[in-house]
């Protein structure tokens, strides 16, 4: 390690860099060397990789070598809060600009301002207000937009951008056009090779996404979500995800909209689980409350509306819970990340996918070409893989808690589209298929049965499967209406309750 780095260990009071760490600042400061004082510089690292621990040790390096100040910038009050948290650690004298600062007559004793959007913006467009000697401006989460109404203000700054991915929230307004550079920071497959992050063990569930439509900007409208995911299938799936892989965990569940949520309070409370509810309506007393329960309560299940997904760092959490779908690659990123901290000697977590967001985005942490995402991000966006294609690729597999329930009989396995090429060959009609999939249904609830009730309750276990092979055999038959689709499941159900009949 260089005499430079050695004297950054001995700097940070409260916290240390690492290798990785000071790697990417004396690249960060490279570039403000070498290009002009107004350059927009933006840096990438995943979540759980210490953006915060870096810029803070920007400021005070940045502070001392060049006698001006700096200016934070985040979108949440809470941000703000662990931002100036951490900057004193550092020994950096910084002051919150939030909404009771009205006037700054005590600038000359701070080295670092921390402020929200909205309000600074608020603030600067008050002729009054001035900050003055500032060349420096960091950007917190930099891939929201609302950040670009302040750039007017900081032209003659060096900007830095911080994200973890950088894709902007809005199609729009690509990144590249505020942003000169990237700088990529190791990725999230190094970070746990290397013991930074925990390591994700996805679980994935075949869900119907064709109902689901897309909003302007880009993802699945709450409205949509809402109707999908609160329906009791939909709910009756989550709990029984949840039942298999994470009962008893400490579970963070992410939902698309405040009703799903509530609704998924419910069905746990009813199921008898230790539940709280958040959403963005809470008071900042009740937020406080649900926050701590969550950190004390090992069992705790805690069902949220997108709030969660940054400013909030609860390393104890055991299981994610992808209760929704999304478009966005950002949100995906920062719905798992919630659980990626290292934790005691944990060195793994859970994720449950109820949205195809593994199958449409790949791995979490499989290598990202973020340069080329960053330089063509309409090239990314155009290129997502569709629900319809998701679907059709989806290949069911019954849990092995489930195959104790069958382990009886003969064979469970039914290939619907190898079954329907044998029925076409055979010059039957393409119905056939489906009466032989009810007849295996059939022999492997009554080979596992003592009597009719028995097999009755056996096809409760079979939900997922007969979804499955009717959406198998709709592609099969080129007839994907929702309507025809609901109507095959019921009457697939009706039939397969009636094969019992005689046979015990």
């Amino acid at each position: 390690m260089s005499l430079e780095n050695e004297t950054i260990q001995q700097n940070a009071t409260e916290k240390s860099l690492y290798d990785y760490q000071i790697k990417d600042l004396n690249r960060i400061f490279d570039v403000m060397r070498n290009e002009p004082d107004d350059y927009n510089l933006l840096y990438q690292l995943p979540t759980g990789g210490g953006k915060t621990v870096i810029f803070s040790e920007i400021v005070r390096r940045y502070a001392e070598q060049h006698q001006k100040k700096v200016v934070i910038l985040t979108h949440r009050i809470e941000l703000c809060k662990q931002t100036s948290n951490v900057l004193s650690g550092f020994n950096v004298k910084n002051k919150v600009i939030n909404s009771k600062v009205k006037t700054l007559h005590d600038q000359d004793e701070y080295e670092c301002f921390v402020a929200m959007v909205e309000t600074l913006n608020n603030r600067l467009s008050d002729n009054e207000f001035e900050l003055k000697n500032v060349g420096l401006v960091i950007i917190d989460e930099a891939h929201y937009n609302s950040f670009r109404k302040l750039f007017k203000f900081f032209e003659k700054c060096f900007i830095l951008g911080v994200t973890a991915t950088p894709l902007s929230s809005n199609i729009k307004l690509p990144m590249k056009d505020n942003y000169k550079n990237l700088i990529v920071g190791d990725d999230i497959s190094t970070l746990i090779k290397n013991g930074f992050l925990a390591n994700a063990e996805v679980s994935n569930y075949d869900v119907g996404l064709t109902s689901l439509k897309i909003g302007i900007n880009g993802d699945y409208t709450v409205k949509s979500s809402e109707a999908l995911y609160t329906n009791s299938l939909m709910q009756s799936k989550l709990l029984l995800a949840y039942e298999e892989m994470a009962k008893g965990k400490k579970t963070l569940i992410f939902n698309n909209g405040i009703h799903t949520s509530k609704e998924v309070y419910y069905t746990f409370k009813k199921a008898g689980y230790n539940v709280r509810h958040l959403d963005n309506t809470a008071n900042k007393q009740d937020r406080k409350e649900i926050l701590k329960w969550f950190k004390h309560t090992p069992d705790a299940v805690l069902s949220s509306v997108s709030i969660l997904t940054t400013g909030f760092d609860e390393p104890s959490v055991e299981t994610i819970i992808l209760n929704r779908a999304t478009r966005s690659l950002t949100l995906y990123f920062q719905m798992i990340g919630r659980g990626s901290r290292i934790y005691k000697d944990r060195k793994s977590f859970q994720v449950i996918d109820l949205g195809n967001n593994e199958a449409r985005f790949g791995p979490w942490n499989q290598p990202v070409d973020w340069q080329h995402i960053f330089k063509n991000p309409d090239y990314y966006l155009e290129n997502i893989i569709g629900d319809d294609l998701l679907e059709r690729d989806f290949v069911y597999k019954m849990p092995d808690y489930l195959k104790v329930k069958f382990k009886k009989s003969y064979t469970l396995n039914f290939d619907v589209k190898s079954e329907y090429k044998k029925v076409m060959d055979e010059g039957k009609k393409s119905f056939t298929v489906i009466e032989r999939s009810i007849a295996q249904h059939s022999q492997m609830c009554i080979d596992n049965s003592e009597d009719v009730y028995d097999a009755r309750e056996l096809i409760k276990e079979l939900q997922d499967e007969i979804a499955f092979r009717i959406k198998q055999y709709c592609y099969c038959i080129m007839n994907s209406t929702q309507n025809y689709k609901d109507w095959l499941f019921g009457e697939y159900n009706r039939k397969l309750r009636i094969s019992f009949n005689g046979k015990f």
